[in-house]
């Protein structure tokens, strides 16, 4: 994933955008954001690796894939918050498609839980999984793409409460994402000798199974505050992930895209 030879204007668009040969894992792949991410990248041609701790729910999100294109999709059974299984989560990638271009620290989790309800076992689950798991999965793919050269993409999904917090009762996981954005801008500093470039997207609500909207009334009264007037899809954030994965983001590090319907503008 070096630059390439030719000048940036002589590069064709789909060129650009073409992933075909790199193998990308997706960490929390198998539902919601996590799935609208591996379709796109899949879709540009990357190799995907499904990783997440539902087993099944990967090998189905896995098995769609391979019905589009034969052989190019694995589901990997995958606990980001425990360092032996990342490592394995990354062999698994490379015993698989033999190489590792992309990775999108996709996983997380977010128990509303005001402060005075919370106690610190539940506090430091949420960091093990949202900031200590971004970590080790962004040390143990950074190793194997430095290993095999050729540079290489780490996206994080952080939060627009990576920059502004959203309602009460997401203290810890405003807490781990605001870590994650500042991981990400030290992980970029620091891997780009490499040429590995890390950015972030900040995704702002969005629709999936494990939403916290659980009415409709919850529902339009969020979307009202949103200038679009309507929640994200997944694939609002796999488009993103798509661009800053691929050769369009070229001349991009230590940023962060938010794809939020204008909901921080409110």
């Amino acid at each position: 994933m070096r630059a390439r030879a030719t000048s940036p204007q002589s590069t064709p668009l789909a060129a650009l955008v073409d992933l075909t040969g790199r193998t990308a894992i997706v960490t929390g792949g198998a539902m919601g954001i996590g799935a609208g991410i591996a379709r796109r990248l899949h879709e540009a041609g990357a190799n995907v690796v499904v990783a997440d701790l539902d087993e099944a729910a990967a090998e189905a999100t896995a098995g769609e894939l391979v019905g589009v294109r034969p052989h190019t999709a694995v589901a990997v059974h995958a606990d980001v918050g425990d360092e032996e299984s990342v490592q394995a989560m990354v062999a698994a990638a490379v015993a698989a498609f033999g190489s590792l271009n992309i990775l999108v620290n996709n996983a997380g989790i977010y128990p509303m839980t005001p402060i005075t309800g919370l106690d610190a076992a539940a506090f430091r689950h949420v960091l093990d999984v949202n900031l200590t798991g971004v970590f080790m999965c962004t040390k143990a793919a950074a190793a194997r793409m430095v290993a095999q050269g050729g540079g290489g993409r780490i996206v994080n999904i952080t939060s627009i409460d990576a920059l502004h917090p959203s309602m009460v009762g997401l203290a810890h996981y405003d807490a781990s994402k605001h870590g994650a954005w500042g991981f990400t801008k030290n992980a970029a500093l620091e891997l780009a000798q490499h040429e590995i470039w890390v950015n972030a997207v900040a995704p702002g609500g969005i629709a999936t199974p494990g939403a916290a909207l659980t009415d409709e009334a919850s529902r339009k009264a969020f979307e009202a505050m949103i200038p679009m007037r309507r929640l994200g899809d997944p694939d609002d954030i796999g488009r993103a992930v798509l661009f800053l994965a691929s050769d369009l983001a070229s001349y991009m590090t230590g940023s962060q895209i938010v794809v939020d319907g204008g909901r921080l503008l409110n």
